[in-house]
């Protein structure tokens, strides 16, 4: 210590992230600044990966204003196609119970929630219709509406409703909301897995999903699930992926595909496994379907395909995340129609309503899809 009060240090080293940054003869003043440069350099790379998987950064940064306006432009349309009963679909589809679940997850994932925000109208009006059509076993099905299988209308609406009872505690949602529940678990069959009809029967990786995801809604929002349940489910998902880590549509044997596969993974997901072998087969199968400009692919089962894919995405988050996203929101804006909605065979309420979810992922608004 000199008599007017510097302190000198001498020969000092001092050690941040590995690396031996000498201090010779330095005054005070001058080696606290250099600590602190030094101190924020190191924690630049993590900093930098945080503000990556910060869900508000990221959207931010990935809702492109040209996805804002398709954003809105199909919003807008798919207000108008709700019919007075407050379901969704037409042609052979209208009023079908996974559109409408569908269509009221696609206001949701904007932020509006039952009776609250822009769309809160028209999310409780799908509420009414589901909880209308919902059969005192639990079952949730629209008599004569067209479906590929009454389990998937179930699931759907199952998981819709689930998200809703967390933000609304509405009495008789819960009460029928339980029911459905015990329904998916009395009609899980002995493989761990479900199929079309609310019985125990065989079962396929699409259907699976579906219940897994509302059995997942129910218990984020304080329901009761039976452990076995989940744990039978997870052994099932897991006994239907092949070597190439997609997934076979049913465990007597089959080839691999994009969409079954997506749902696969976040079957898994859903069913709270985030780590293995898996997994990380599963995400580099689904990386192969990435889209790409000029690259046309096989497109069955498109919108349901790429619902489950950006859930599968996001839940991995950082790099796959990061080049997923961009790809698949410049695609959907591409194919855009005019008036704001998408083709689908199954009707453009549902290709809307898909899209709309994929689109506004990075909003990270639903407790279902949120990391």
């Amino acid at each position: 210590m000199k008599g007017n009060g510097e302190l000198k240090i001498v020969n000092c080293k001092l050690k941040i992230e590995n690396n031996l940054v000498p201090m010779l003869c330095m005054g005070t003043r001058r080696w606290v600044a250099l600590l602190i440069m030094c101190c924020a350099i190191s924690f630049l790379p993590q900093y930098a990966a945080a503000q990556e998987d910060d869900p508000e950064k990221t959207a931010v940064k990935l809702i492109t204003p040209a996805a804002d306006r398709a954003i809105e432009k199909a919003t807008r349309w798919l207000v108008g196609e709700q019919q007075d009963d407050g379901s969704f679909g037409s042609g052979p589809y209208r009023g079908n119970a996974a559109v409408t679940a569908l269509a009221g997850m696609a206001f949701m994932a904007g932020g509006s929630t039952p009776g609250r925000g822009p769309y809160g109208r028209e999310v409780n009006r799908c509420v009414d219709y589901l909880l209308a059509n919902t059969q005192e076993s639990g079952f949730i099905a629209v008599p004569g509406a067209a479906s590929h299988g009454p389990m998937y209308g179930h699931g759907f609406a199952t998981l819709f409703l689930a998200e809703c009872y967390g933000m609304s505690r509405r009495p008789e949602l819960r009460e029928k909301l339980v029911l459905a529940v015990k329904l998916i678990e009395n009609t899980q069959n002995d493989d761990g897995g479900w199929r079309y009809q609310p019985q125990k029967a065989d079962a396929d990786i699409s259907v699976t999903v579906c219940q897994v995801m509302a059995l997942r809604a129910a218990r984020n929002a304080g329901l009761f699930v039976k452990n076995e349940t989940i744990d039978q489910s997870i052994d099932y998902v897991k006994r239907s992926q092949n070597a190439d880590g997609g997934f076979m549509y049913m465990i007597a044997g089959g080839e691999s595909a994009f969409a079954r596969s997506a749902a696969g993974v976040v079957a898994l997901h859903s069913a709270g496994v985030y780590k293995g072998d898996e997994l990380t087969k599963g995400i580099a199968y689904i990386e192969r379907f990435r889209p790409a400009k000029g690259v046309v692919r096989r497109e069955t089962y498109y919108f349901y395909g790429h619902y489950y894919a950006v859930q599968a995405l996001w839940q991995t988050g950082g790099r796959h995340w990061q080049q997923w996203y961009p790809a698949v929101r410049d695609e959907l804006i591409d194919r855009q129609q005019e008036g704001g909605s998408w083709l689908s065979p199954i009707g453009k309420e549902y290709a809307a309503a898909m899209a709309l979810i994929v689109l506004q992922m990075p909003e990270n608004h639903m407790p279902i899809f949120q990391r």
